[in-house]
């Protein structure tokens, strides 16, 4: 199994070298960093404009290549270069991926744990009121646009504090930024508040995860129900429930490693329009705004970032398939 991992990770590792090198050339070729000067009254001597964007290395007169090799030098030295506002791209990273990390935490991990046990219990139950009902459930969230259901939350957690009478600065449910300003970080208050700030996000992150894993696990699990080495188990005396927990979601499980791994790296940029709309200001909305800005370095900074979150996603799972799977430890 050793020598199986280590050619997976030699190559994801130039996987990753791969799509950054890729994704910095396309950035620095179709981004427009010179935009940014275009239109103001009085407009900026080229000269000055050229000496900011050469601060930066976005300077579009430079060849492609040459800012290429400039980035690459920094990052040998773990220096992913500045934004196009003069910042370093290290800290905005180094700042926003805690702040996506506690969003995504709780309601990803527990989203994954209920989708799966749902969509088990849904295949064991099919066709019965409980399979009917997570079915339902999948279809109808999952045909929801996230941002729909991120302002439908956010409404009935406003909601939910006047009925409550909850009003001004406290609140049983916060639906805007990650704690309330004022308050010390690490104190009693702070935390219940920064949970408070937590609920409404992780909710419609943990809804999602139970949606779309749900109806992948029943899938996964239903292809295992009518399996030989199931019957063969219960005819050996094993108790039914036992022999699907220990045989039958083990195996179901498998295929499942990839999408656990793959889906919480990518969430770390895939739950943009819940941070926007819960003023959570986190790598997906960091993402966004360097595009729109046409920040060169930061949109190479946040793939680079997600290049080797898969990469580590990628690993983890081949581990949990190898650790799920006898035959691929001798592969």
């Amino acid at each position: 199994m050793a020598r199986f991992l280590l050619r997976r990770l030699v190559y994801l590792v130039l996987l990753v070298i791969v799509s950054t090198s890729v994704a910095y050339l396309l950035a620095a070729t179709q981004l427009h960093p010179r935009s940014r000067y275009e239109g103001r009254n009085p407009p900026p001597p080229p000269e000055v404009v050229d000496a900011a964007l050469d601060a930066v290395n976005m300077n579009d007169k430079t060849p492609v290549t040459v800012r290429f090799g400039r980035w690459v030098e920094g990052l040998l030295h773990a220096d992913l270069g500045l934004t196009i506002e003069n910042q370093p791209v290290n800290d905005e990273i180094g700042r926003r991926m805690w702040v996506s990390l506690r969003l995504l935490l709780i309601g990803s991990i527990a989203g994954s744990l209920l989708g799966v046990a749902a969509g088990a219990y849904g295949a064991v139950k099919q066709y019965r009121p409980a399979d009917h009902v997570l079915t339902i459930f999948s279809f109808v969230t999952l045909s929801i646009p996230t941002v729909v259901l991120a302002v439908l939350f956010k409404n009935a957690g406003i909601g939910l504090n006047n009925v409550l009478g909850f009003t001004g600065n406290t609140k049983l449910l916060y639906t805007t930024g990650e704690i309330t300003p004022g308050l010390a970080i690490w104190s009693w208050e702070g935390l219940i508040n920064r949970l408070a700030h937590l609920v409404l996000p992780s909710l419609v992150l943990t809804v999602i995860a139970i949606a779309f894993y749900g109806r992948y696990q029943r899938n996964a699990m239903l292809d295992v129900l009518g399996s030989d080495f199931l019957r063969t188990a219960q005819a050996k005396g094993l108790r039914r429930t036992r022999a699907l927990v220990t045989h039958g979601l083990r195996t179901a499980l498998i295929p499942m490693a990839t999408f656990f791994a793959y889906e919480f790296a990518l969430l770390f940029v895939g739950a943009t329009f819940t941070e926007k709309i819960f003023g959570w200001h986190g790598m997906g909305e960091y993402f966004v705004d360097a595009v729109t800005k046409s920040d060169v370095n930061s949109v190479a900074g946040v793939t680079l970032f997600v290049a080797v979150l898969v990469l580590i996603a990628g690993f983890l799972s081949d581990v949990a398939y190898a650790a799920l799977d006898p035959r691929v430890r001798v592969s």
